[in-house]
């Protein structure tokens, strides 16, 4: 008997908020529900010019919308280049330096293996091996043409698909923290179904405190906090999304190696970054390459950290971001 269970609204991390509020908009876009805190600056015309831009940018970047300039793309995969929009154009740009770095562990052909699980939607179902192996050969990213001349892209292969889930949300934050600092706001919560953007700082001047969830439990306590400012926290994990058949969970975040879920001793993987867009990268490569290569990878690059939680309750970091947090369950330790 198959069971399939999708926690769309899977929240990896939760924001604990001292200051009084104001009333914030909650919308579902991207696929997920999106909510947006602005305190005391939060006015109805703030709030729609910001949902109106992630409206704009689900329209462009869907992979399940047939008239978004991505879907525009994979129909036209083996046949001819296609117009991009600047957006497009700007995370293609990203998700290629990353694929190159993790020499393919991230990769934004991954579509039709995505499609071919289907995981978060009813229809989900366990793939036939043929259809994995059908779906592997048209995953690479060396076989993206950008032409920056004509501004297009081209995927030259028939059946290739591109698919932003691990980049959009985070390249939309990003775009709603520049609108902000347009608006002359102050400070901010942005919550991307899960992908958090802690903006400014709170009113009394001290930073955000962010948790970070606990993966073997659903409840709402978590299991470490961590202090930012100006900061993104973006969580990739086994639990969000995940296809259950036969007492056999298969999770979301799929290796473009062998086409199933990927299988180490990982639960989560938490980036910290001042881009979310690449904090939305990171979480998922991360992940995909492993605790040694992932954390080796982390550690290149400036301003840019990561919490990996494990399977045996052990927590790693990287950088010094290990004597800014603080453990809230005696379940979980840091190995340094």
């Amino acid at each position: 008997m198959k069971h399939f269970r999708s926690i769309l609204l899977t929240i990896s991390i939760f924001l604990f908020i001292s200051c009084s509020q104001t009333p914030q908009r909650t919308e579902y876009v991207l696929g997920t529900m999106c909510t947006i805190n602005l305190f005391n600056q939060g006015t109805e015309k703030r709030y729609s010019h910001l949902f109106s831009r992630l409206h704009e940018l689900d329209q462009i970047l869907s992979a399940n919308t047939s008239t978004s300039n991505l879907a525009e793309i994979n129909a036209q995969a083996g046949i001819a280049p296609v117009k991009a929009e600047p957006e497009v154009f700007d995370i293609l740009q990203t998700a290629l330096e990353y694929s190159k770095k993790t020499e393919g562990a991230f990769d934004p052909t991954i579509g039709p293996l995505v499609k071919t699980w289907n995981i978060g939607f009813d229809n989900a179902v366990l793939p036939e091996q043929s259809a994995i192996e059908q779906a592997l050969k048209l995953i690479d990213y060396r076989n993206i043409e950008l032409d920056f001349d004509r501004h297009t892209v081209f995927l030259r292969n028939r059946g290739m698909k591109l698919d932003f889930g691990a980049i959009a949300k985070g390249y939309a934050a990003d775009e709603l923290v520049a609108l902000m600092t347009q608006m002359k706001i102050k400070r901010g919560i942005i919550d991307l179904g899960g992908n958090i953007f802690a903006f400014g700082e709170k009113s009394s001047g001290k930073p955000w405190t962010v948790g970070i969830r606990d993966p073997f439990n659903d409840s709402s306590k978590p299991i470490a906090s961590i202090q930012i400012r100006n900061k993104s926290v973006v969580t990739s994990g086994i639990y969000e999304r995940f296809l259950e058949q036969d007492g056999i969970q298969y999770h979301h975040i799929l290796d473009t190696k062998n086409g199933y879920p990927v299988d180490n001793n990982l639960l989560s993987v938490s980036i910290i970054s001042s881009s979310s867009t690449l904090a939305d990268t990171l979480s998922t490569s991360v992940f995909a390459l492993g605790a040694e290569k992932g954390k080796a990878l982390v550690e290149s690059l400036p301003d840019t950290d990561a919490i990996l939680i494990f399977k045996d309750y052990h927590i790693e970091t990287t950088g010094n971001i290990a004597g800014s947090i603080e453990i809230l369950s005696d379940d979980f330790h840091i190995i340094q």
